[in-house]
């Protein structure tokens, strides 16, 4: 075997392992979600894979001729990938208890089978002890190489042109080639046939396994599901959460008992029918810029939706047009507020998330102070909540925000603010709304009650004595993963 050849197996079985981490968390996001703790466990199963490649991959080669395990080690680690997303999407549907064990498998397999790849190739050019720490050294820089390539390609380039089966299965397909090369080129001889059978099966076990999207976005694993009662209802599911509700045909019907909340605050604190200038961070199916446009005509609205790919499915899908009075961006939010002009907004809806939990760093004091320099003396800042337990999450933004404004209240089921002592707290959606001004909340109370939403508002002491002693969120520290408690589905956008 020359060096050009040792270089490019050690370069491609790197890349490869990288491929499979990341595409990995994808594939799990649906039924784990994308979380701090979902990418850590994905991470350190990698790693473990590596660790133990490398290591029985080098006592391995001490012990067998390295060129009978060459072959073999890509072969059986391509059926394997090709066969993980009907794998793992059957288990999820079929056996979910048995996902995080099942998920485990796949990446450490495939991952150990090509990491003890470096250690073989190493073996077989280590002709001379002068020259080890050279032939270790440049195969270990070349093996870095590839897994920053491989994290490369697939986070720039594959992920947003291909759907994950298709990356796994073309990974699985190349895999199973390069190992019927490096047996012929080593041995003389293929036997790949069963290996070949495997991809081929996986391929197709894809096309009729469960958990599949309609689209593939960046971000989300996306479905648009039509409501059977309503012609022109339309349900946008993210990551197997229904994370908006749309009417085609009237956007004035809102479906979610907290966008009625959000509605709630809004025409309470505004004037009936009086334009507003309203920045949206996150859009989802954009439910509430289409009620704002419905209801007070000649109001513009600017919506931060970071997911390109949800953005195309309201285009595509869910009927937006232009001209609607609603600019959605593919942006980040965080990064898009900064950019607003000071006092350019009447209104600023917090409404984004990644898998259940808002992103940590639309959540800090420093976010909620940019959001405060772009409203105006009058604005109104207005957010999504969804925590569970404790609530530890929620008291910790409600607190945030009360370092940030004059004037801040919480909108909730009333056994969630503590204003139900009868019934034990469940958590779900709440909605926060802060200002510099007083907003009249016995007014949005009766808005609550014609909306027919069940929830109570909490304001000044009830609000300060539900809140405790919860610790601000900064830049420099905000564990949202953290304080967020385990959760059922939550009611969406």
């Amino acid at each position: 075997m020359g060096p050009r050849t040792a270089a490019v197996l050690v370069f491609g079985s790197s890349a490869a392992v990288l491929v499979v981490e990341i595409v990995a968390l994808r594939l799990l996001a649906p039924y784990l979600g994308l979380t701090l703790e979902t990418s850590t466990t994905v991470i350190g199963i990698a790693l473990t894979a590596i660790a133990l490649g490398s290591w029985l991959g080098g006592r391995v080669a001490d012990q067998v001729d390295p060129r009978r395990l060459l072959g073999p080690s890509l072969g059986v680690s391509g059926a394997v990938v090709a066969l993980t997303p009907a794998v793992l999407r059957a288990t999820a549907e079929w056996a979910p208890v048995m996902l995080l064990l099942i998920a485990s498998l796949t990446i450490l397999l495939p991952g150990a089978l090509l990491s003890a790849v470096t250690p073989m190739v190493t073996k077989l050019h280590l002709t001379s002890l002068a020259e080890t720490g050279t032939v270790v050294g440049r195969l270990s820089g070349v093996g870095t190489v590839g897994a920053i390539a491989g994290t490369v390609l697939t986070g720039f380039v594959l992920v947003s042109r291909l759907p994950v089966s298709g990356i796994l299965i073309g990974l699985g397909a190349l895999l199973v080639v390069a190992s019927a090369l490096v047996e012929w080129r080593t041995r003389r001889r293929v036997r790949s046939s069963a290996l070949v059978l495997a991809v081929v099966a996986g391929g197709l076990a894809t096309t009729v396994a469960p958990g599949a999207c309609d689209t593939e976005t960046r971000y989300h694993c996306a479905r648009v599901v039509a409501d059977p009662d309503r012609s022109g209802g339309r349900t946008l599911v993210l990551d197997g959460l229904r994370h908006s509700y749309v009417d085609l045909d009237d956007p004035t019907h809102l479906e979610f008992t907290y966008v009625r909340a959000l509605a709630s605050v809004v025409d309470t604190a505004f004037a009936e029918g009086e334009p507003l200038t309203a920045y949206h961070v996150g859009g989802g199916g954009l439910t509430f810029p289409r009620y704002l446009a419905a209801t007070r005509p000649g109001t513009r609205s600017l919506v931060s939706e970071i997911d390109s790919g949800v953005v195309r499915v309201n285009r595509d899908q869910l009927g937006l047009r232009p001209g609607a009075g609603i600019d959605v961006r593919a942006e980040d939010g965080r990064l898009a507020l900064r950019r607003l002009d000071a006092g350019s907004r009447d209104l600023v809806v917090g409404d984004a998330f990644g898998g259940v939990s808002v992103p940590w760093h639309l959540t800090t004091a420093e976010a909620m102070t940019d959001v405060r320099r772009v409203l105006d003396e009058d604005g109104l800042y207005v957010a999504n909540l969804i925590d569970h337990g404790a609530l530890s999450f929620a008291r910790a933004e409600v607190a945030t925000l009360g370092e940030t404004f004059e004037h801040v209240a919480l909108l909730g089921d009333p056994a969630d603010l503590g204003l139900d002592r009868t019934n034990a707290p469940e958590g779900g959606n709440m909605v926060v709304l802060a200002s510099r001004r007083p907003v009249d909340l016995r007014a949005v109370q009766e808005a609550l009650n014609a909306r027919d939403t069940g929830w109570r508002i909490a304001g000044d002491d009830d609000l300060t004595s539900w809140t405790g002693d919860a610790q601000v969120l900064t830049d420099d520290y905000a564990p949202v993963d953290q304080l967020l408690q385990p959760y059922a589905p939550p009611g969406g956008r």
